[in-house]
């Protein structure tokens, strides 16, 4: 036994000397591939050794392990701290709380005259003053907006410290003279996601084979935001704080070029802008194509002298305005996107060889340098475009027979606001009518927006009440619509200059009456017409509070006895009920909170319609959600559902992951959310389970895809139209292999504006006073059922294309097919929804939706 034991010990000591021989020939092995930032970077160049490199601070080399984001952010706290080229701003923190940082780099002479460089910049973009030739370039370099697309981050670590400590004269050239503003990480929280689920799964000897779980991510992934959004379609929505903070120094800056470093799946090699020329928004000037073409010259030679595979104008466009290599293009800047084939952790496996981490930083490292060379070479002609914009853009002003839009602004206070505070953090410039209006056939009541195309922001504005149908080429990366008076529900029109010219206009919003209450009172009540009506009646049900919902309109005397006329849907909170002893303060606070205005009522006897203790006003109950996620379902939709209840409502869900539904006990929820996604997974056992849940009072609500799941269960009675008849409709006589992909992209719909036919007394529909709501169609799903007013309270109208592209064929299919579907289960109900109701936070228009289905389900239930 004692010789057993010694020989362990000389066996183990041994295996050890060999793993450290074994370190020093394989430095895979012990460092994983990173290398030291100066490796990265051209050789020959002098640094200041006055200024810490990214290893020295992190404890390993650059690219060994993926960076969190804490360590990023001390590192730039170092290095600001250590150069005096270098400021730090903290301009925001995203929902996790992690600050988003703002590099500003250029020489230390420089420092004193950036207020009076911006402030001369600013006037260059926004009044056409010419750049002098000595004026200064804005570079604004952003890396990882998507957190699994990590490379970025991690190169901005070597070109940070490039910028702050290299003595070569590409810095002295650039520096002396220009400003680069650095942004390390654009999603920190996905950031972090990531780098922990690629750290935790590393092996010291590196495994490349892409089945490896340190490759595939398990859901959701680092990708997205806290709340699982996409933040790179989020630079015109501004839903989350990182976007509002980013666009705040977009704005203030406002930048020659603005390089967004991405990635993309492992068996590409690396694209760079410019994208499909045919595919580029109609509203970005062709001169901006020219000197995206000029400084991808720069990119190709380093790749060519690096010896590294890459390509252009393929794959990608510049047609939707809300991501970062597009935004900057409507307002003059130049948008670049870069896009690196991912090693999705230290190395993987590829059709192009093996592909390490440190490959993909270096890449990044280098077109961050191409661009830089690329700036300076052609800073004359990147100077005059800015002032070309601004004289097309005003050409293209005075060229326009319209003047501008305006929307009617309902009395949904809450949509409005939202909709102001993105004109806002844009700064549009827009005012209100002083008197009642009329355009075309369309009344517009006096208050009514009105935002002018004279001003800088015209592309943009153009864009936003854009509803083009046809286009150049019908293949988008994104969507092809994004009408922002369509998405929040208003009515609009377009003013021609005739008609804009003689509006009188005034700045200010015309004051709304604040609620008028008295302590004391028979019964409170407020609208669900505002969108945060569901906000304050969350708070209220949180404190104990006591609320029915009212099945049809009536009218009420107020206790200064005035008489108001409450529609369905009506929330009242009875005092002869039991309730808290603080039920009055509460009521004042969660007005003040939501900004929902309530009234006191003097009796429970009503002028006209139900009494207040009337059967059909109906006890709402506090809902216990929960929301199914997990793999199988689309972590986009259920983080729409998540953000919109968590902040826009004031209750989290329950979210449980689709594989643990068997372990969870359904009886402790009033409501279930399904997220589009596959459910056919789920045995017969839980759809039993969920059926027995239903029937005994359940509300269960899908979305999308999860339709196909309802209706083979047959909890919907409807047909979601299979991919074979959609197929069928598409004939290919005639067509050649090359039309293959056009094809294809004609079956999709990206992302356009569809008009359905809604019933507002129908209590889904609670809050809505039109007979038609515009919704958000993201996919060519169809679904079709028998027409019924009491099962089918939405489909979609006979000619239903509002904005965007769909064929032909397809609105022909959609025409009069179902929105939204309703039906009785048992005790319980099932409610359907064929689009994403919240989409991207954005549609506020359609978010109302989610809330009734959940708030005014109590009508639907038996």
């Amino acid at each position: 036994m004692v010789a057993r034991i010694e020989w362990t010990v000389r066996w183990t000591a041994a295996f050890m000397a060999l793993l450290c021989l074994s370190a020093h020939a394989n430095p895979s092995f012990s460092d994983g591939g990173g290398k030291p930032a100066t490796a990265y970077l051209p050789a020959g160049v002098e640094f200041d050794p006055s200024i810490p490199t990214p290893e020295s601070v992190l404890g390993t080399d650059v690219g060994t392990w993926h960076v969190r984001h804490d360590q990023l952010v001390n590192y730039m706290q170092v290095l600001a701290n250590a150069s005096d080229r270098v400021s730090l701003e903290v301009t925001g923190y995203t929902h996790e709380h992690r600050p988003l940082l703002l590099l500003t780099i250029t020489a230390p002479k420089n420092k004193a005259q950036l207020p009076q460089w911006r402030e001369a910049h600013l006037k260059q973009v926004n009044e056409g003053v010419p750049a002098g030739k000595d004026a200064p370039l804005f570079l604004y370099m952003g890396y990882s907006i998507h957190g699994n697309e990590a490379s970025g981050a991690n190169a901005a670590l070597v070109v940070a410290y490039y910028l702050a400590a290299a003595q070569d004269e590409r810095v002295t050239n650039l520096l002396n003279g220009n400003i680069v503003l650095l942004d390390p990480s654009l999603n920190p929280d996905g950031l972090s996601r990531f780098a922990q689920w690629a750290n935790m799964h590393k092996s010291k000897n590196l495994v490349s084979d892409p089945e490896n779980r340190e490759h595939r991510e398990d859901w959701p992934s680092g990708r997205s935001n806290h709340y699982w959004f996409d933040l790179n379609r989020d630079w015109l929505l501004l839903t989350h704080p990182e976007s509002q903070a980013r666009i705040r120094q977009f704005q203030k800056w406002r930048p020659h070029i603005l390089t967004d470093h991405h990635e993309m799946g492992p068996d590409n090699s690396y694209f760079f802008q410019p994208g499909v020329p045919s595919r580029k928004n109609p509203n970005t000037p062709d001169g901006n194509v020219r000197i995206t073409e000029a400084l991808g010259a720069f990119h190709a030679q380093a790749f060519d002298d690096a010896g590294q595979l890459y390509f252009s104008e393929e794959a990608f466009d510049d047609f939707y305005y809300g991501k970062g290599s597009s935004y900057p293009d409507a307002l003059g800047s130049i948008g670049i996107l870069f896009e690196q084939a991912s090693s999705r952790g230290h190395v993987q496996d590829t059709i192009n060889g093996k592909l390490t981490f440190a490959q993909t930083i270096q890449n990044q490292v280098t077109t961050s340098l191409s661009t830089i060379d690329g700036a300076l070479a052609n800073k004359p002609a990147i100077l005059d475009y800015q002032k070309s914009f601004y004289d097309e853009t005003q050409a293209a002003i005075r060229d326009d027979d319209d003047f501008g839009a305006i929307v009617a602004l309902s009395q949904d206070h809450g949509r409005v606001n939202a909709l102001l505070s993105i004109l806002d953090q844009h700064q549009i410039q827009y005012g209100f009518t002083q008197k009642d209006t009329k355009v075309d056939d369309k009344r517009f009541a006096r208050g009514s927006l009105v935002v002018s195309y004279n001003q800088p922001k015209y592309r943009l504005i153009k864009s936003l009440f854009s509803s083009r149908q046809d286009f150049p080429e019908n293949t988008f990366y994104d969507v092809s619509n994004w009408n922002i008076a369509l998405a929040f529900d208003l009515p609009y029109a377009v003013l021609d200059k005739r008609k804009g010219r003689g509006l009188d206009l005034t700045k200010a919003l015309p004051v709304n009456k604040d609620s008028v209450l008295s302590e004391g009172a028979y019964a409170y009540a407020f609208e669900w017409n505002d969108y945060f009506a569901p906000a304050l009646l969350q708070q209220l049900l949180s404190g104990g509070v006591q609320v029915k919902s009212s099945l049809s309109a009536f009218t009420a005397t107020l206790t200064n006895s005035e008489q108001h006329t409450f529609s369905a849907g009506a929330m009242v909170v009875p005092m002869a009920l039991t309730q808290p002893d603080d039920t009055y303060a509460q009521i004042l606070a969660a007005s003040k909170l939501s900004g929902v205005k309530v009234y006191a009522m003097k009796s429970g006897l009503t002028v006209q319609g139900a009494d207040l203790g009337s059967r059909t006003m109906k006890v709402v109950r506090p809902p216990h959600i929960l929301l199914v996620g997990g793999k199988g379902t689309v972590s986009y939709e259920a983080g729409e559902i998540w953000h919109y209840l968590d902040t826009r409502v004031g209750v989290a869900p329950t979210i449980v992951e689709k594989s643990r539904l068997s372990s969870v006990d359904l009886n402790n929820y009033s409501h279930i959310i399904l997220v589009g996604g596959s459910y056919h997974d789920l045995i017969a056992k839980e759809s039993q389970r969920m059926d027995r849940w239903l029937t005994a009072g359940g509300v269960l609500i899908g979305q999308k895809s999860a339709l196909k799941y309802l209706t083979a269960e047959g909890w919907l009675d409807a047909e979601v139209v299979n991919s074979e008849k959609i197929n069928s409709v598409f004939p290919t006589e005639g067509l050649k292999y090359k039309d293959k992909s056009a094809l294809a992209a004609s079956k999709i719909i990206a992302g356009a504006v569809y008009e359905a036919q809604i019933d507002p007394s129908h209590p889904l529909f609670f809050g809505y006073h039109h007979n038609t709501l515009p919704l958000f169609k993201t996919s060519n799903m169809i679904v079709r059922a028998e027409h019924n007013p009491f099962y089918q309270p939405g489909f979609y109208t006979d000619s239903p294309l509002m904005a965007g592209y769909s064929a032909p064929v397809l609105q022909d299919m959609i025409a009069d097919s179902a929105a939204v579907l309703v039906q009785p289960r048992g005790k319980g109900v099932v409610i359907g929804f064929v689009d994403d109701t919240l989409f991207r936070g954005y549609w506020y228009g359609t978010g109302k939706l989610m809330g009734n289905a959940i708030y005014q389900s109590a009508h639907l239930v038996r």
